[in-house]
């Protein structure tokens, strides 16, 4: 893996930084230069307000995605949220450009889901269109059918993804459908940088894992807080929920 990547990183330009501040003052960008992509898959961790989910969409608005998400064709709009990181950020790309490519927000899948109806209503053979997106509108679909149905149907070889906190739509067992989907997509080119905080995500095999703080830092499955904090308390829940709740009567 790893051999043929379409996105090698981005490089923080500060000349191009216009006005100091939020998000550049975040401590993710303390130092900051570059950031290497190495492996297919790749995971920012973090906690939340860390900047993890702030530096995946300006690598992605970087790279040419719509900041609401979307194939690099997509361009809609109904608020601009997005930080200026954009437009300090140079793509270092591969020698090969992506055969198909996605960027899915979280919190914008809803305005995502009404730009693909839009575009069906305009598509001379909306069901044709619609088998991307598992066969319907994904506003038809729950949160999580919607994500799975891209993951599966719209999802291609050779592609560049980005995602951000995919793990919001999706439950345990189906996290663990997006991992064997993953897998085959990555088998066949594809390419994948993820902001997360699922342990169950971060399990995928020879995977980068960039634990988000100061900087950037390289780090192992089993060193994430993450994980080891959802291993103590699946190890003794009752114990944790003592300690949380401080109330011994809690069994």
């Amino acid at each position: 893996m790893g051999l043929n990547l379409f996105l090698r990183g981005v490089r923080l330009e500060r000349d191009r930084i216009e006005q100091p501040g939020y998000p550049f003052s975040l401590p993710i960008f303390d130092g900051f230069d570059e950031l290497t992509l190495t492996k297919s898959v790749t995971f920012l961790v973090g906690e939340n307000g860390s900047g993890k989910s702030t530096l995946v969409e300006g690598m992605a608005i970087a790279a040419g995605f719509n900041p609401e998400g979307g194939a690099t064709t997509f361009r809609f709009e109904t608020e601009s949220t997005h930080s200026p990181l954009f437009e300090a950020l140079r793509p270092i790309r591969g020698a090969y450009r992506p055969k198909d490519g996605f960027f899915l927000r979280a919190e914008t899948a809803y305005q995502l889901s009404s730009y693909v109806d839009e575009i069906a209503r305009t598509s001379p053979d909306p069901e044709r269109f619609y088998a991307s997106y598992g066969g319907r509108s994904l506003h038809e679909q729950s949160h999580g059918e919607a994500f799975l149905s891209l993951m599966l149907h719209r999802f291609r070889d050779g592609g560049l993804y980005i995602l951000d906190e995919p793990e919001a739509a999706l439950s345990p067992m189906r996290q663990l459908t997006m991992l064997a989907r993953m897998h085959e997509l990555v088998q066949s080119g594809s390419q994948f940088i993820i902001a997360t905080h699922s342990p169950i995500l971060m399990s995928y095999p020879d995977a980068d894992i960039l634990q988000v703080e100061t900087g950037l830092r390289p780090t192992t499955f089993d060193e994430l807080e993450h994980v080891r904090v959802m291993r103590d308390f699946l190890a003794a829940p009752e114990r944790m929920q003592r300690i949380l709740f401080e109330d011994e009567t809690v069994k």
